[in-house]
């Protein structure tokens, strides 16, 4: 059991390091030379004050040996920039890439790796290591590509074009480790084309096919998916975003864009295969520190879908590597609203099952040099563009020794991290990979004080379990490089990472602080407030899963990023409940309405339909009186131009009866407000046709109606430029209104969530405060506005 009061070690390896600041120089200098020789990241590489000097000596001093340079060396040059520190050996590295006597990013390096061994550099053991003068011929590569296709020549024959041929690129490599990869690659094509011949007309358009699908996922917006209009119903999430994407087939993740591969990714990827069987495997990790929303569901819906569509399966895996944050509420909210949402995990996993695992791999990192113990604080390490740390070139027995010592509780909290050697695409220098936080975690208890980070944890774990279409987000773009280098760097199998633009909705917040922050100020009740976006609070509000998945498949899988407005999920969850709900009449604001000539001693039974059109759906009964309840809105003292319902002169129709009303009296309060209208009824087979049928009660239930209307007034609260004053500011007062309405009888005793289309008015469904003595419902959408209604 791990001690929680930490005793740090104090050894002279874990003494600061002096640390050496390079002069902040002038960015448009180093820019103006970097775009000079080609570099396309000239802006980015030039606001990095470690790199940039760096970088500047390695493209000056290429130049004096040829200044000519070509975009290709100027390349190689930021790689060494990057991976090389040593800047007395710059010169030397410098010459032979500008002179091309190294040429590729595999002699690069080999160089880097020669080049950082303590000492002068001896020429000829630097040439050897790199290849220097190595020539692998045309001839040398033919010969090889000839001897692999034959013994797949059946295979190959058989498969045709469907034939992973790039698979033999690496082995080409292997034996001739300094050849040119593209030559390589062309030789292959050659081959393959001698051997089969021109491609068919079919596979030639399978092939356009496959490359059209590719465009247009890569350029289709958001704001194009929801023209749809075609109908949601009983429709799936893929039947309505299509066949996703241009996506690689499982074990084929080298055919896609970025994709690294190494000497053992053909026996990584068959291993691969032989676990999943080729199967599509996809996972949902969302972290078990707060409430799912409906960016959520986007995120649910493809994962589950993607691989249900294609025969595989899905994980739901908790990213449970901040135990200070995490709850078992979040825990079991996750799964509940998976679930509610229509899905079964295949697998329900969590990040610490992998706990042991993750840490024997960090160790192989820390030996193959690709990561070391850092003491710089934690305000040092935030941001980007960062210098690089003192200790990155800390000896592999040092970094090892301090890992250990940093799981055994050895070392205090925040002293020390183990930081990865990588610099990610948007230049976030050595992305750290465990920190220390004495805190029990809620399954593993007191065995680790040390935990994993995302960027270390994601792709690993992803791994582990086979992935084979790892789905995520665009932010998460600038991570992909890192997640094939570090699953490449500990040499295990790699998924393929792809990112797709996130679903963002108008007039709301979505983030756990904020949406905190409207609980801490009274503006919502809870989480599950219905005027929010979290899953809980549309489950409550009365949204149907079934047409939040419908929303989710019709705004699509795009790699934009856009507001989709509310109105786009408020007509599906419109088009469901239309087709589904029952039934009810129901007064927001009862108006009393008394029936002097009512035509029986006792009540009349009215049958009504529960669904219109749908005589599955059965029928219901209400009384009908001589008291009846109206809503107010459905009264006028003075008949007005274009009104059409009750007032003095014109009639109405009461919807089911047959009967219409027409008033001879009111009666007034004391402070002169009418109460009650007092008329007599004809039959719709004799009365002159009113201008509109309204809905009406009689022997009510009386309940508490929840309106709810938007919370935030502008369509993007956090734009500071249209809301300077904060997303708080912006609330809408009067977004939630408390009706004590008047209901027919057919809702009495309906259990919580169910849901009814009260007429003329909305989809309402039973709140979880509703109890038997006082039901309570929430308004979930209201009915398609009609601009001819008055």
């Amino acid at each position: 059991m791990l001690r929680h009061t930490a005793r740090f070690l104090h050894t002279s390896c874990i003494v600061q390091a002096k640390r050496s600041f390079v002069p902040m120089a002038d960015a448009e200098r180093f820019k103006a030379l970097f775009d000079s020789v080609g570099l396309g990241n000239s802006k980015e590489l030039a606001k990095n004050t470690s790199l940039a000097p760096r970088l500047e000596t390695l493209v000056l001093a290429a130049k004096e040996a040829n200044s000519g340079l070509t975009k290709t060396a100027a390349n190689l040059l930021s790689k060494v920039a990057v991976d090389l520190k040593r800047e007395d050996t710059y010169p030397l590295v410098a010459k032979y890439i500008a002179t091309e006597k190294i040429t590729s990013v595999q002699q690069i390096s080999a160089a880097v790796d020669y080049l950082r061994k303590p000492g002068n550099p001896d020429v000829s053991a630097f040439e050897q290591s790199c290849g220097v003068g190595v020539v692998v011929s045309e001839d040398d590569i033919k010969q090889k590509v000839v001897a692999l296709i034959a013994e797949k020549k059946a295979t190959i024959v058989e498969q045709r074009y469907q034939f992973p041929a790039m698979m033999f690129i690496e082995a080409v490599m292997k034996e001739h480790k300094w050849a040119d990869r593209r030559l390589v690659k062309q030789q292959i094509d050659s081959q393959i084309a001698e051997l089969l011949g021109p491609q068919t007309e079919e596979e030639k358009a399978g092939s356009k096919k496959k490359k059209a699908k590719a465009a247009t996922v890569k350029h289709k917006t958001l704001a194009e998916a929801p023209a749809k209009e075609e109908s949601t119903l009983g429709k799936s999430f893929m039947d309505l975003m299509g066949a996703a994407l241009g996506f690689h087939k499982p074990g084929e993740n080298y055919t896609t864009d970025g994709y690294v591969l190494t000497p053992n990714t053909e026996r990584l990827l068959k291993d691969h295969l032989a676990t999943t069987g080729g199967r599509v495997y996809s996972r949902f990790p969302p972290e078990p520190n707060g409430i799912l929303h409906i960016g959520h569901a986007k995120a649910i819906n493809f994962n589950f879908s993607y691989a249900k569509a294609h025969g595989g399966v899905c994980y739901l895996r908790y990213d449970d590597t901040n135990p200070e944050k995490e709850e078992e509420r979040f825990f079991t909210g996750i799964l509940d609203m998976v679930r509610w949402l229509g899905y079964e995990p295949w697998k329900v996993t969590h990040s610490s099952d992998y706990f042991e695992e993750l840490y024997q791999l960090a160790v192989v990192l820390i030996k193959k040099g690709g990561a070391y113990i850092c003491h710089q604080r934690p305000e040092e390490l935030k941001g980007h563009n960062t210098e690089f740390s003192p200790w990155r070139e800390r000896p592999i027995e040092e970094s090892l020794q301090l890992f250990e010592d940093m799981r055994k509780g050895k070392v205090e909290e925040g002293k020390a991290t183990l930081r990865m050697k990588h610099i990610m695409e948007d230049s976030k220098v050595d992305p750290v990979a465990y920190r220390i936080k004495f805190v029990p975690h809620h399954r593993t208890g007191d065995t680790w004080c040390i935990y994993p980070t995302y960027d270390y944890t994601h792709c690993l774990c992803d791994s582990l379990e086979n992935i084979s279409h790892s789905l995520c987000t665009k932010e998460f773009q600038a991570r992909r490089s890192s997640y094939y280098w570090l699953c490449n760097a500990v040499d295990v199998y790699c998924p393929v990472q792809w990112e797709y633009g996130r679903l963002n909705l108008g007039y709301t917040v979505v983030s756990k602080r904020k949406i905190g922050k409207l609980i801490e100020h009274g503006i919502v009740r809870d989480w599950d407030d219905p005027r929010l976006y979290t899953l809980t609070a549309l489950r409550r509000r009365g949204f149907p899963a079934e047409a939040i998945n419908a929303f989710c498949g019709k705004v699509g899988v795009t790699m934009s990023q856009v507001l989709i407005s509310p109105d786009v999920l408020d007509a599906c969850v419109r088009e469901n409940l239309n087709a589904t709900s029952h039934r009810a009449m129901a007064v927001l604001s009862p108006l009393k309405l008394t029936i002097t000539n009512f035509p029986s001693e006792k009540p009349i039974d009215v049958r009504v339909a529960n669904i219109p059109d749908n005589a599955e759906a059965g029928e219901h009964t209400v009384v009908f009186d001589r008291v009846v309840y109206i809503d107010r809105e459905d009264f006028r003292e003075k008949l007005e131009s274009g009104y059409r319902r009750l007032a003095p002169g014109q009639s109405i129709g009461l919807r089911y009866a047959n009967y219409v009303f027409a008033m001879d009296d009111v009666v007034r309060d004391a402070s002169g407000q009418v109460v009650e209208v007092v008329g007599k009824i004809t039959s719709v087979d004799t009365a002159t046709k009113p201008k509109a049928f309204i809905q009406w009660v009689s022997d009510p239930v009386s309940a508490e109606v929840r309106v709810y209307s938007r919370l935030f007034k502008h369509e993007n609260p956090e734009d500071a430029s249209v809301v300077p004053g904060g997303f708080v500011t912006d609330t809408n007062k009067d977004s939630l209104q408390v009706h004590n309405a008047y209901i027919d009888q057919s809702v009495r005793g309906a259990k919580h969530l169910t849901r009814y289309q009260f007429e003329r008015i909305g989809f309402f469904s039973v709140d979880f405060d509703s109890t038997p003595e006082k039901m309570v419902f929430n308004l979930t959408v209201s009915l398609k506005q009609d601009s001819g209604k008055n």
